[in-house]
């Protein structure tokens, strides 16, 4: 069995983001429980054990942090303290000036980010590289992704909603490879989706799954993956996490030429061809013929 994790990065409307990435990393069953073991032991590293990996929120400035003096200097036990008090008087100030909406979203930012209080932006940004540099040594990893520049999806007039164009790459790209995983060998094995829960995602996808199970894609019937996906919450599981990394860092390259953990994950695109020359195959971006990205180059041809 091999396990593909999938979560996005962007949202599909336009607005903030100029790409909408759905990322997918496949695992073999065999290895799960270890490459597990391996991100929690990072996160045991930095007293982030059992918390959830979210990019985003990590990667943010917390306006606090630069506030308090000698942050960087205090313990980890001082700096949650230091921090827990700041916001909470930052809260009660909110409440008092009667500004309901801003109280609302700065109560949902210091929600998200509680996790990380402890841990300054250097530090946030190292257990990312540290978690994608372990990823890029997995060899029996394959990740699979599709990444939209939104304004050329509207230019070419496509039929399908962005969402259900990069799912349906996705499949299409993991049952081919698990077409060739399978390719004479005598003990086949099957392939299953494992994506990050959200409802109204769920319920489009799971939709999408019966119809491919049913029709095929555009691209391949499907054989080698069973079932629809399945929906777990992404804070009980490092597998999702990992996804959420990989969406993110293409999204960042692609947006902003931020290539650092772009570079790591990248190493896990899948391939065929040439041992010397392969060309990427698992990772796209739906951009301009003109694109001279590194994922463009790399799907092409040498």
């Amino acid at each position: 069995m091999y396990l593909c994790y999938l979560d996005e990065s962007g949202t599909p409307e336009i607005g903030n983001t100029s790409h909408y990435i759905l990322a997918g990393v496949s695992i073999p069953i065999e290895h799960w429980k270890d490459c597990d073991d391996r991100i929690e032991k990072i996160k045991e590293r930095y007293e982030l054990a059992g918390e959830e990996i979210h990019v985003a929120w990590m990667l943010r400035s917390y306006r606090e942090q630069n506030i308090i003096a000698n942050f960087d200097k205090l313990s980890f036990i001082q700096r949650r303290q230091q921090v827990a008090s700041f916001r909470t008087n930052d809260l009660l100030r909110l409440q008092r000036s009667h500004n309901l909406k801003l109280y609302r979203q700065i109560k949902k930012n210091y929600r998200l980010t509680e996790k990380y209080i402890h841990l300054t932006r250097t530090q946030r940004q190292k257990v990312l590289y540290e978690i994608a540099s372990e990823v890029s040594k997995w060899g029996f990893v394959r990740l699979f992704a599709e990444c939209i520049d939104k304004v050329h999806f509207a230019a070419q007039h496509q039929a399908s909603t962005i969402e259900a164009q990069a799912f349906e790459q996705i499949v299409s790209r993991f049952e081919h490879y698990m077409e060739t995983t399978n390719h004479g060998v005598t003990h086949k094995r099957c392939g299953i989706l494992i994506h990050d829960n959200n409802e109204t995602v769920a319920k489009k996808h799971t939709l999408l799954m019966k119809k491919f199970h049913k029709d095929g894609t555009p691209w391949t019937k499907l054989k080698w993956i069973i079932e629809t996906p399945l929906f777990v919450d992404s804070e009980l599981t490092s597998m999702v996490q990992i996804s959420d990394l990989c969406s993110y860092a293409l999204r960042r390259y692609l947006e902003n030429k931020e290539d650092g953990l772009f570079n790591l994950i990248f190493k896990r695109a899948d391939r065929k061809g040439d041992i010397t020359s392969p060309i990427v195959v698992g990772v796209r971006h739906f951009s301009t013929v003109a694109c001279t990205c590194i994922i463009c180059n790399a799907h092409k041809p040498h």
